[in-house]
């Protein structure tokens, strides 16, 4: 075994969830005492992550020859053979024995299994759609200056287009004391900042007594924490509640930044991937947002070349990008995922996904180029990362002109930009 290996070897691939996750998983790996392993944190969101995990995989048993290599993520729910054939794979294991104190236990003390154990022997998955409940994992912080928090776990929404569900389970919550513990806790280690996350994070609430929604639980940590600055990841603005429209106008202390599930911009395609909401719906929010919130920013996901979109239908997205006042962009050139009804459908050719990708990319970097042109002059309270470098409330990175102290929250007027960052000197 590589002499390197004291403890084990992390690779997370896809999500900001998975990335908390396996910081979850290290502190259970340390706590079980195990050693001389290799884990690999899967994506299933694309055909191409799951390549991508599996050249991963390859790579680091080259790199660690004699270690031992576990699976484990959403690809290694969904299609855990494709796993458990690969002769450097020693175990996989499921999204929700992951989790499990008892499952690295049981892992400590594992060697690299020979070439000669069958496939089945590897495999540790159960069927995450009868899991019911989704436990806080307290971590003592993910981030150097920003923790994030994991609230809620799973989907119930079936969109054509993708695999998540299946990885995930079905939607579950965190019920709001357990969150409201674990902020505490982490605003005890010097934490200013706190990230809400989950799969379907506007779906919080819904199977916990009295079906609270995300708008009660953020007003809920608002009132019963003293954290400086609260964020919530990416949500389905469809589904946002009278509660969370209420936050956003009256709390300070919410982050005005929010990452829309959007995916597209023509009202057929979105039907077609099986979206709840049309174009007008994500205008109209958009809009009502911004009355609430003035400086609110927002920030997208939105899918190129889905099957049967024309031309006409992609200028409808690319035309969403002005029409919702757009700023950060998540691109995703569609890739079919075996499983998906989308990988059914007639497929857009390639060249034009391509093409249809990079406009949507372009049209997000001018609308960046002008939100930070528009910031010269303004200031802005920065949560300091590192020496020289923060973020806004709004999310825009900032740099520093001087070092700054790491953690602080330091009023910064901002002096210009260069390379997607905002140029910023510090108040005194």
């Amino acid at each position: 075994m590589n002499a390197e290996i004291k403890t084990p070897i992390f690779a997370t691939l896809g999500c900001r969830l998975n990335a908390y996750e396996s910081e979850a998983m290290k502190e259970l790996a340390a706590a079980a005492g195990l050693s001389g392993a290799v884990i690999v944190n899967t994506c299933a969101v694309t055909s191409e992550a799951v390549r991508k995990a599996k050249q991963e995989i390859r790579r680091l048993a080259r790199e660690n020859p004699g270690a031992a290599v576990i699976v484990t993520g959403c690809a290694a729910q969904t299609e855990p053979e494709t796993f458990a054939v690969m002769p450097e794979v020693t175990r996989v294991i499921g999204n929700h024995e992951k989790m499990q104190a008892e499952t690295w236990a049981n892992l400590s003390g594992l060697q690299q299994i020979p070439d000669l154990i069958g496939a089945t022997e590897k495999v540790l998955v159960d069927d995450i759609m009868s899991i019911k409940e989704t436990a806080g994992h307290l971590i003592d912080g993910f981030g150097r200056q920003r923790a994030y928090v994991q609230v809620q776990n799973g989907c119930d929404h079936r969109c054509t287009f993708c695999i998540i569900p299946y990885g995930r389970g079905n939607s579950r919550s965190v019920p709001a004391g357990v969150v409201i513990e674990q902020i505490k806790r982490l605003i005890d280690k010097g934490f200013q900042e706190v990230v809400l996350t989950g799969v379907d994070l506007t779906s919080w609430g819904a199977d916990l007594p009295g079906a609270p929604h995300l708008g009660d639980l953020v007003l809920k940590i608002l009132r019963l924490t003293e954290i400086a600055r609260l964020r919530i990841s990416s949500i389905d603005s469809i589904e946002a509640d009278p509660s969370l429209m209420e936050a956003i106008a009256t709390e300070p202390r919410l982050m005005p930044h929010l990452h829309l599930s959007l995916q597209a911009g023509d009202n057929l395609i979105l039907k077609r991937m099986k979206r709840r909401h049309l174009r007008e719906d994500s205008i109209r929010f958009c809009e009502e947002t911004r009355k609430l919130r003035p400086d609110m920013i927002f920030g997208a996901d939105l899918i190129a070349g889905f099957p049967t979109e024309t031309e006409d239908m992609f200028a409808n997205s690319l035309r969403l990008v002005e029409d919702c006042g757009l700023t950060f962009l998540h691109v995703f050139p569609f890739s079919p995922r075996n499983g998906t009804p989308a990988a059914r459908m007639p497929q857009v050719r390639g060249p034009d996904i391509k093409s249809r990708a990079a406009r949507l990319r372009a049209a997000g970097d001018a609308a960046l180029l002008n939100h930070l042109a528009a910031q010269f002059g303004h200031t802005h309270s920065v949560l300091v990362e590192n020496p020289r470098l923060g973020r806004t409330g709004q999310f825009t990175e900032v740099v520093f002109d001087a070092d700054q102290p790491e953690g602080s929250i330091v009023s910064t007027r901002i002096t210009g930009h260069a390379e997607g960052r905002l140029l910023g000197t510090a108040l005194v």
